[in-house]
């Protein structure tokens, strides 16, 4: 949530700032500011979209080659101008991202010294908290440093001064920030893309760092010792190009058409048919280190939180091993049962979640052992985990995730195989035909989204509807979930995912003509279960779209519209039937008009609780 970009260099600060915040547009946000020094701070702020900053800057511009920019989502206080970010007292200028869980207590102290509160928001008392350490004589560092030293919760924040007019201070605690060097030039940013154009070196700061940046040099200290660390920069492989739309009308839409693409990346190089192994050189484990691991609990949220539902079931096959899945934002408020014979997988996109975050940081101080799925190299989740898997899915900017989902799952489907041949339970020739039928997967999907334009003419169809169904059992009730999800996230359409053998326990009681119901059914070991419940809302007048085989020509005869695919195993089932849900989310939103890679109230990476 929200974006923070900075700048350091020889150039104007405020078309990279601008550009920087584009590039975070789908973060999520409610307005938009940027502070440029030059001999004092000019602050520019507007609410709503990038346009309205931009528009702004076009009737009073502002010069000068130092600046930090961010696009607010609020979370204390309305979307208004004087909410918006940069916040100034005196000569201090502040950006911030995350939460100051301590800030009522903080103004109510700094008001009893006389200071005026400007805004309704959290971080505003960053700025006097700093100023007030420089009136007392303090360095911009130093004084940062004492600010965040007092303050409780999560923050990255990025401060000017105008006293100090080459340099910028910058500290993270929960918060994503990076740090982007360039030739006699330095960015900061909430995220890769906003800087990827000016530089692919970066380094990944870490809870606690504070950093000093110039234009042509960085210092980096820890906030609880002042003692200076080195931490390594990184080369970035992806260009800014991958994060550009490609022709397609919609980000959304491009990643949807980068499954295949992605899956492959996912795999490449992990899976042998012809030895029957997956291989993680980034895994540790052996027969010994599962021998003593009696129970595996995945936290994710939102649409991870469906993957690892689908991965629960491919490591119980495969390894006989329990699994729990748990909401990340319920896990650490249950008291959870954690030893140190639980292996704990995060699963997270960003790998910034907070909830997911925290509830790895305490599965780890309850001895568990730790492991994480995450798509974004040097992602907090990743540094956090004592062990990764990278799904290499490349930048996912649309707000609803789709690519991510499906490379998770495969990741998930190798790390079943990669366990269950390690403690013993999946034979050779078993853990062959499975991976066979993952490297089918990629044409799978192919063929799934070749149903684009027969979608958007089903889409056509039910895009009025004010509610719908999504109905699967077994590894594909996950798949209902998420395609319900995908629609409330982008139509703003109320949809709900159900096991399909649920809908006789009262959700049938929803079923009309107006309602539409989605059943995933390609032919499985639940294909005569879940038909039942479809033929059961058949009987109820109630419209049916069911997601099957190209050859159940029973099946279709059955429904109102029927998107066809191609016959796939078990495993391989979730992985494809999720396609066409995404495509129908999709092609109703753009109909309706809705923001499709920016939904209202959403944000891409959700670094607060």
């Amino acid at each position: 949530m929200c974006g923070i970009i900075g700048y350091v260099g020889p150039q104007e600060a405020a078309p990279i700032l601008v550009e920087g915040l584009r590039r975070l547009e789908y973060r999520g946000y409610d307005s938009a500011g940027l502070a440029i020094l030059d001999g004092g701070i000019h602050l520019r702020r507007a609410v709503g979209k990038l346009r309205n900053l931009d528009a702004l800057l076009v009737t009073t511009p502002v010069h000068g080659r130092v600046g930090i920019g961010h696009t607010r989502w609020a979370t204390h206080g309305r979307p208004s101008e004087v909410n918006a970010h940069p916040h100034v007292v005196g000569k201090v200028a502040v950006v911030h991202n995350g939460i100051i869980e301590n800030h009522l207590e903080l103004k109510d102290e700094l008001r009893q010294k006389g200071r005026v509160f400007a805004s309704e928001t959290d971080t505003e008392v960053f700025s006097h908290l700093i100023d007030e350490g420089i009136q007392r004589g303090a360095g911009l560092a130093v004084a940062v440093r004492e600010a965040v030293q007092r303050v409780r919760g999560s923050y990255a924040i990025a401060v000017l001064h105008s006293d100090s007019p080459d340099t910028l201070v910058v500290a993270k605690q929960q918060s994503p920030l990076i740090l982007g060097v360039g030739e006699g030039e330095r960015f900061i940013a909430s995220d890769i893309p906003a800087v990827i154009s000016h530089t692919r070196q970066v380094v990944y700061l870490d809870d606690g760092d504070l950093a000093v940046i110039r234009a042509d040099s960085h210092q980096i200290t820890r906030i609880s010792s002042g003692e200076v660390v080195e931490r390594p920069i990184v080369h970035i492989t992806w260009s800014a190009v991958a994060a550009e739309k490609g022709g397609y009308k919609h980000f959304m839409l491009k990643e949807i058409h980068e499954q295949a693409r992605a899956i492959t990346d996912t795999f490449r190089g992990r899976a042998s048919v012809e030895q029957g192994e997956v291989f993680f050189d980034e895994l540790n484990f052996d027969a010994a280190a599962l021998a003593d691991i009696r129970r595996i609990v995945i936290v994710a949220c939102g649409t991870s939180w469906h993957a690892g539902l689908v991965g629960k079931h491919y490591i119980e096959q495969a390894t006989r091993i329990p699994v729990e899945v748990d909401l990340a934002s319920e896990f650490r408020y249950r008291d959870p049962v954690i030893d140190s014979h639980t292996l704990v997988v995060a699963i997270s996109q960003s790998g910034e979640t907070a909830d997911t975050l925290a509830a790895l940081q305490e599965s780890k101080a309850a001895g568990a052992r730790t492991a994480a799925i995450v798509n974004v190299i040097g992602s907090s989740i990743a540094r956090a985990a004592g062990e990764v898997v990278y799904t290499h899915a490349g930048p996912e900017i649309g707000v609803a995730s789709t690519k991510a989902f499906t490379t998770q799952m495969v990741a998930l489907y190798l790390l079943a195989i990669h366990l269950g041949r390690r403690n013993g339970h999946l034979s050779q020739d078993a853990a062959r035909a499975q991976i066979e039928t993952l490297l089918q997967i990629p044409s799978e999907v192919d063929k799934a989204i070749q149903l684009n334009w027969h979608v958007r003419d089903v889409a056509r169809r039910y895009m009025n509807a004010t509610s719908a169904l999504y109905l699967g059992r077994g590894l594909l009730h996950p798949i209902a979930l998420e395609g319900a999800l995908k629609l409330k996230e982008i139509s703003y359409i109320h949809a709900e995912g159900y096991a399909a053998g649920e809908m006789k326990h009262g959700p049938i009681a929803l079923i009309d003509e107006a309602t539409p119901t989605f059943v995933v059914v390609p032919r499985g070991p639940s294909y005569e279960k879940t038909a039942s419940n479809l033929a059961e809302i058949l009987a109820r007048r109630g419209a049916v779209i069911a997601v099957g085989d190209a050859d159940d020509d029973e099946l279709r005869a059955m429904c109102s519209d029927y998107l066809a695919l191609p016959p796939t195993t078990p495993w391989s089932a979730p992985i494809v039937s999720v396609v066409p849900l995404q495509l129908l989310a999709y092609h109703i939103a753009d109909l309706k008009g809705t923001d499709v890679d920016q939904p209202r109230n959403l944000a891409k990476s959700v670094t607060v609780e």
